[in-house]
This record gives C-alpha cells, sequence and structure tokens, in this order.
C-alpha cells in the first residue's frame, strides 16, 4: 500500500501508488479518511498516477469515499488513471460521482 497525502488549502489530494485489491484498500481508505477528517476540504482529489492494477477493491474504495464527502458536501476528483483503470471506473459509473481527468 502506497498512499501520499497532501493538503493545500480545502483540497486533500491522496496520490496512490502500487496494485489495489482487497489487502492494500482498506490501508489505503484509513489514510485518506483520517486526511478527510483532520482538515474538512471541500475537494478531495485521488491520483491513479502510480497504480499498477486495480480491482473492484479500488471501485469500493472510491464509493465510499465519495458517501463520506456526501455527508459534508465536498466534491471527489479521480485524476492520473491509466486508459485500462479509467475504463473500469466508467464502466462502473464512476463518473457520475466524481470528475475523471
Amino acid at each position: 500500500m502506497a498512499v501520499e497525502i497532501t493538503v493545500k488549502g480545502e483540497v486533500v489530494t491522496a496520490y496512490l501508488a502500487g496494485e489495489i485489491d482487497h489487502h492494500s484498500a482498506a490501508g489505503m481508505r484509513e489514510k485518506i479518511d483520517s486526511a478527510v477528517d483532520s482538515n474538512m476540504p471541500s475537494l478531495l482529489v485521488l491520483d491513479f498516477g502510480g497504480v499498477s492494477f486495480m480491482d473492484s477493491s479500488g471501485i469500493g474504495l472510491v464509493m465510499g469515499r465519495y458517501r463520506n464527502l456526501q455527508k459534508t458536501g465536498a466534491s471527489l476528483h479521480i485524476t492520473g488513471a491509466s486508459p485500462q483503470i479509467a475504463k473500469i471506473m466508467q464502466l462502473a459509473g464512476m463518473n457520475r460521482l466524481a470528475k475523471i481527468n
């Protein structure tokens, strides 16, 4: 599991790296949620630029963060996804929950 978090003003960015599967997703969720709870951002950016593999746990990771952000009215953006990961996200309907670029 590799997640680096940066905070700039009201934006929390989580830089994800490696593989996102059942084992790694739990730790990523905890680290991202902790940063969101501590900083109460208006925008959470999930940067998938360093992700080499993602299974359905990655979709769950995004959906869970989206649900948490709904409570505070914050937005979710997904960036840096490879063409394959972006296609998986669009097929799963993530483009209705978050801006994907």
